[in-house]
């Protein structure tokens, strides 16, 4: 995915939007962002425009309504979506793992496009997993994407699994890869 160039404020907006909507999980009103940056609600409301075309906000209308972030807006700020790893399920060969979170889903270190890998930072031990072995990550939180794959290598002294990435899917609206 190509890296969006955001202006600082654009980024202010951003952070603050992404910061709002982790506590309540609802559509943050272009107030509260005002408010949290510091800004008139009339220039957020121009900048909400500006996020909107580049498909890192969404309008969320009715009287609870605001904005959201798309997942796009994670990639572009690059923030790590996962605070909480717990939310991220993992499963081994089809069973639940409950020692181990994921911590990081590392999907741009992928150097070769007909080989789709993905890095998995693994908050726990990594020694029960095997080559071939089958894996599962996610849903996670916001994207709620899902990874499926196999075992293809793993690094035990920084807890990384490296997967073959069978199957991954987001739900409707998300293209694949």
């Amino acid at each position: 995915m190509s890296s969006i160039e955001l202006t600082s404020s654009q980024k202010t907006i951003l952070t603050a939007l992404i910061n709002l909507h982790r506590e309540t999980e609802d559509a943050v009103k272009g107030e509260d962002i005002a408010e949290e940056v510091d800004r008139n609600p009339g220039t957020i409301r121009n900048q909400m425009q500006s996020l909107k075309a580049l498909q890192l906000v969404e309008g969320v209308p009715g009287p609870k309504g605001g904005y959201k972030p798309t997942a796009n807006a994670y990639e572009a700020l690059d923030v790590d979506q996962m605070d909480e790893p717990a939310a991220v399920p993992l499963l081994h060969n089809g069973e639940p793992v409950d020692t181990a979170n994921v911590g990081e889903i590392d999907l741009s270190s992928v150097h070769h496009p007909d080989l789709c890998r993905a890095e998995i930072h693994v908050q726990g031990s990594v020694r029960e997993f095997h080559e071939g072995d089958s894996v599962r990550v996610g849903p996670t939180p916001l994207s709620k994407l899902v990874i499926d794959g196999t075992v293809d290598g793993k690094d035990d002294t920084d807890n990384v699994l490296i997967l073959r990435i069978d199957d991954m899917r987001a739900p409707a609206g998300e293209p694949d890869h």
